[in-house]
């Protein structure tokens, strides 16, 4: 037992003598270019590569090949007359030496690149150019393959199949010192986009897909197109899959058939979450969704919030319209309690709502709604109903829908009731809403925020607590707790306001990658008159925890004014 101990040792030790010997063994290259020149350092050290586990026997049987390596290696960035000399040292590790004096690099003459055919007068089919291809700028291999590339990439984008190079030259004189490039390519005729046909397994009537085509058949071959198609089918929310083909080899002449394959999702889904906030505090929500319920592609669904002062059932239809993505009607009814500091609130709601987007990038929303609230603002009690129609627009510019570096929202709402048609007041409630986000200086960021909103009314004593204003809380005056901010009555009851203003401006600083430090100033309040209001300001700070949903946000702030002091919030979501 022991000889077997004292061989598998020895074996252990052999090991690991064995591959520390075969580490140290590693050969080294070593580059040195006079004077220094990073660039060409970089690219010498490229195409020779590792030199493997070789000894300076190998390395001088390399050498030749070592030197023709940097030799194409200096060439590809201008240096056509370099002097090279490669050597192999003795040391252990061995070390292969190339030394290299680049001298003066070859310089572009004449530059001629030109597009010839229905592509030269495409305006956004761009023609290679930038100081690495002016008259005098230093021979680069690399810029004049990226010439010919991007010509071939751009002819694949918009459809010219059948383009080639009818002249593609870079002659080099080295004894001169100069080189010219003459590029020609012929585009040929643009393909257009044939018929696009579906296939798979899908309960819808090829009519509703057909109003998600973003293009008209015959239309230039653009590749977005076929990429705008994909995406309009897979958020329908109709689709586990969907491929798009659309090859040029399929072609008829000139007009390349588009065929789309899918495969239909699960018709029914179930959403359960549970979440918290400050203002609310924990909540759970859950969902359940049938997401077509006939060949029309319409759905259904019903969602439920249960908080401690607030707990909502509601349930919608959609209609899609054309085109179905944007443009919809949504019919609404909802049941919702609310019991805040002073005020409780029983609101049902029946409504319908037309939302489209316009040419110009906003989103309108016509809608139609009856109210019916029984509520109770202190001591007083009472029971609302109203019938209104409303306005509303809205816009939401981000380069990233869950933690954007730069961006703007804008949202703007009007609505209104006439008393006798279905409405116990006159009244017209009018709000908006302003983000925008800038970010600067390797990744620091600010943030501003606006909200104003007001009524106009006959009789505010009919007016119920969710079309009064009030502020305070997570997303309007921190510092302040969750609907503090509002006019009193007699008996110091917070009862809402005729009117509202609050706004934000936040500065965030990275410490590591997805954590951020924030600091921040708030302003607002609600009141019953523009008459010199009392705005009240919070002030504090926080860290911010970019999570794959949005932004988790915990802020200390403190209210500087009376009924203020230092408050914890903690909220989540995007910051647009």
């Amino acid at each position: 037992m022991r000889l077997v101990h004292g061989s598998l040792r020895l074996a252990l030790i052999g090991l690991l003598c064995w591959i520390g010997t075969a580490v140290a063994a590693e050969s080294q290259l070593d580059v040195r270019i006079t004077p220094a020149n990073p660039a060409l350092k970089a690219n010498i050290e490229a195409y020779v590569g590792s030199l493997g586990e070789r000894d300076e026997a190998a390395l001088r049987r390399m050498r030749r090949s070592v030197q023709a390596q940097a030799q194409e290696a200096a060439q590809a960035l201008g240096y056509y007359q370099a002097r090279i000399r490669v050597r192999v040292g003795g040391e252990q590790p061995a070390r292969l030496s190339v030394e290299v004096d680049p001298g003066e690099p070859v310089r572009l003459r004449q530059v001629s690149i030109r597009i010839d055919g229905p592509a030269a007068e495409l305006k956004r089919f761009r023609v290679p150019g930038g100081d690495g291809l002016k008259p005098g700028a230093q021979l680069n291999h690399g810029t004049y393959e990226d010439a010919k590339r991007l010509i071939q990439n751009q002819a694949s984008r918009f459809g010219f199949f059948s383009g080639k190079f009818t002249r593609q030259q870079l002659r080099i004189d080295p004894e001169a010192g100069v080189a010219d490039i003459d590029l020609l390519y012929a585009s040929g005729p643009r393909y257009r986009l044939g018929a696009v046909g579906f296939s798979g397994d899908f309960p819808f009537d090829e009519t509703l897909l057909q109003r998600m085509v973003p293009f008209q058949q015959g239309a230039v071959y653009d590749s977005e197109l076929i990429a705008e198609l994909n995406q309009n089918l897979q958020s329908s929310g109709y689709f586990d899959s969907v491929r798009v083909d659309a090859s040029p080899l399929q072609a008829q002449g000139q007009t390349i058939p588009v065929m789309v394959h899918l495969s239909a999702r699960k018709p029914r889904s179930l959403g359960l979450g549970l979440g918290f906030s400050t203002d609310v505090g924990p909540r759970a929500k859950a969902s359940w969704t049938r997401h077509w319920v006939n060949a029309e592609g319409h759905s259904l669904g019903t969602e439920m919030e249960l908080s401690g002062p607030r707990q909502n059932v509601g349930a919608w239809y959609e209609i899609p319209l054309d085109p179905p993505l944007t443009d919809k009607l949504r019919l609404t009814t909802g049941y919702q309690s609310e019991n805040l500091v002073d005020t409780e609130s029983k609101q049902f709601t029946l409504g319908g709502e037309w939302q489209s987007k316009l040419a110009s990038g906003w989103q309108r929303s016509l809608s139609l709604n009856w109210l019916h609230e029984e509520y109770q603002l202190g001591d007083d009690a009472g029971n609302s109903s109203f019938l209104m129609p409303g306005l509303g627009y809205s816009i939401l510019s981000a380069d990233n829908k869950v933690d954007p570096n730069r961006g703007y929202r804008l949202q703007m709402e009007m609505k209104g009731a006439k008393r006798g048609l279905m409405a116990d007041a006159d009244v017209a409630h009018v709000s908006a809403m302003a983000k925008g986000l800038t970010s600067f200086g390797g990744g620091q960021r600010l943030l501003g925020r606006l909200q104003v909103g007001g009524i106009a009314t006959d009789d505010y004593s009919r007016i119920p607590p969710s079309l009064r204003f009030f502020a305070g809380g997570d997303q309007s005056v921190r510092g302040y707790d969750y609907q503090t901010l509002s006019p009193k009555n007699g008996d110091g009851d917070r009862i809402g306001g005729r009117y509202m203003i609050a706004g934000s401006v936040e500065y965030q600083y990275p410490i590591a990658e997805k954590w951020r430090l924030a600091t921040f100033v708030d302003q607002g309040n609600s009141f019953n008159s523009l008459d010199l209001p009392s705005i009240k300001t919070g002030v504090g700070f926080g860290i911010r925890w970019v999570s794959p949903v949005g932004p988790l946000r915990l802020d200390l702030a403190d209210g500087l004014d009376n009924g203020g002091g230092w408050r914890i919030h903690f909220s989540m979501g995007p910051e647009l």
